[in-house]
């Protein structure tokens, strides 16, 4: 799209807003910082991603089962995970505009910067600099790098900051009958625990043997430093997990393995493939011996969208050791006993979201007119089907109605009347509606219907027995399961 970034992020979240994908959480209440609702349109489609991430993780692979863990779990849960000692953010504050960020992403967005000027020496020398720091934790030496390299207040340019200070990320309440007896406890910041947890429980109910996956989707927790990039960076969001148990030795096999089919699974839908890119980490996670981004050039820029790590034993040997109970696999094939290994893909649900609406959203002059598109994936837009009679009369929109009641329970169908069919089209074009179906006095005659195409706005006449098996063919998971 022929578009500055900046203009095309704001007509994203405005076209969002405007025709009932995502609402600002509390409106009337002037809203709260870093949380959305989903409206009639959002809901539709974050329930159809879902539903593709869960139909290819869990249903297309033999060996990969679901799971569905409470948000909240025994404190020890994020003692053992490191989280309690571990999960914070560097924070710094701007003195003149009280503006709060991430240190390390103002250093990244500068590394940035003198790469684009060409002075990629000085981009590894900070980048390099930036990977020890966070490495040992240290704030002190953030703060010097912020200082030496100038970096400014993005909004305003000044460069007054405040020390930079570790921030912890978690929500944490209490849980109890009085004060008195009463628990601290947290809002979970993953879901990847409750996958952990109940290992033995899976695998020994759902009689699987290594290697062998658990999936899960489910809310999770940040107290975010920042929060001003839509559905990108949220305080409640959901998530989308894989943890995969392998044999020690195989994972980075299984790494690779989950990378490329992770990456393939976007793709799939028809999405461009030019927009993604690989980001290897440099700097790992305290778990992990490898991690992969796959990153996608948002609006804001390229970020990250899906997360592959493979995470070793970490996770399993720390909540055998901090609840005293054993979380070990038999082997029957080697006959020994031992602790798997884990490859994990983590994908934030609601990024996907902005990434499909950042995908699909063009603008384009039709005839002399503005025309104002969603290219969502068939298989992944709200509606499928939009019925209209052409006129509020003449047998038309009972002709209409009976054809709607024939496709409902096949796809997920809207029907309308109001307004001339031009305007009718224009909107489903605005929600993302692949086919338009019009009901005129021609149907009347010949049992046939105007099909029309989203994308090309090709129209054909089409008769109604029909009309289920062409839209099954346009809208059929089983193709795109089949490009990955």
């Amino acid at each position: 799209m022929a578009m500055q970034p900046q203009k095309w992020f704001k007509q994203i979240v405005a076209h969002a807003k405007e025709y009932g994908f995502v609402f600002p959480s509390s409106e009337i209440y002037e809203g709260v910082g870093g949380v959305y609702d989903y409206g009639p349109f959002g809901v539709e489609l974050k329930n159809n991603l879902r539903a593709y991430w869960w139909r290819y993780m869990v249903h297309y692979h033999s060996n990969v089962v679901g799971l569905d863990a409470a948000i909240f779990m025994h404190p020890r849960v994020w003692e053992a995970s490191g989280h309690v000692a571990m999960f914070h953010d560097p924070m710094v504050d701007n003195l003149d505009t009280k503006n709060r960020y991430r240190a390390d992403q103002l250093i990244e967005a500068k590394i940035e910067q003198l790469r684009r000027k060409k002075k990629h020496a000085r981009a590894e020398a900070l980048q390099a600099a930036l990977n020890a720091a966070m490495q040992q934790q240290d704030m002190a030496a953030l703060g010097r790098l912020i200082e030496e390299y100038e970096i400014a207040d993005p909004e305003s340019g000044s460069k007054r900051w405040t020390a930079v200070r570790q921030f912890n990320l978690m929500f944490s309440t209490r849980m109890g009958a009085t004060d008195e007896s009463s628990t601290d406890i947290y809002l979970r910041p993953e879901t990847a625990q409750g996958i952990f947890v109940n290992f033995l429980n899976v695998q020994k109910t759902a009689r699987q043997k290594v290697p062998f996956g658990i999936a899960q989707v489910g809310k999770a927790f940040r107290n975010e430093i920042v929060t001003r990039q839509f559905l990108f960076r949220m305080r409640e969001f959901e998530q989308m997990e894989m943890q995969f148990f392998v044999r020690p030795g195989t994972e980075m096999e299984w790494f690779s393995y989950w990378k490329e089919k992770r990456l393939r699974w976007f793709l799939a839908l028809g999405l461009n493939a030019e927009r993604f890119r690989y980001h290897d980490h440099e700097n790992l996670a305290h778990y992990a011996n490898a991690a992969t981004d796959i990153e996608y050039a948002f609006p804001i820029g390229f970020r990250e969208v899906e997360g592959i790590h493979s995470r070793t034993d970490f996770d399993l040997r720390r909540h055998a050791e901090y609840s005293g109970k054993k979380l070990t696999y038999y082997d029957p094939e080697l006959k020994e006993s031992y602790v798997p290994y884990v490859v994990e893909t983590s994908i934030g649900l609601d990024r996907l979201f902005f990434l499909i609406l950042s995908e699909a959203y063009a603008q384009e002059t039709v005839e002399g007119k503005q025309r104002t598109v969603l290219r969502i994936p068939a298989v992944l837009a709200p509606y499928k089907v939009a019925i209209f009679p052409l006129v509020r009369k003449d047998g038309l929109p009972e002709k209409a109605m009976e054809i709607f009641e024939a496709l409902r329970p096949h796809f997920n169908c809207f029907y309308e009347e109001k307004d001339s069919i031009g305007k009718r089209y224009r909107r489903q074009d605005a929600v993302g509606t692949p086919y338009c179906i019009t009901i005129d006095h021609q149907t009347l005659e010949d049992n046939t219907v105007t099909l029309r195409d989203r994308d090309s706005m090709q129209q054909e006449r089409v008769e109604i027995p029909r009309l289920i098996d062409i839209v099954k063919a346009r809208t059929d998971w089983a193709e795109v399961l089949r490009r990955i």
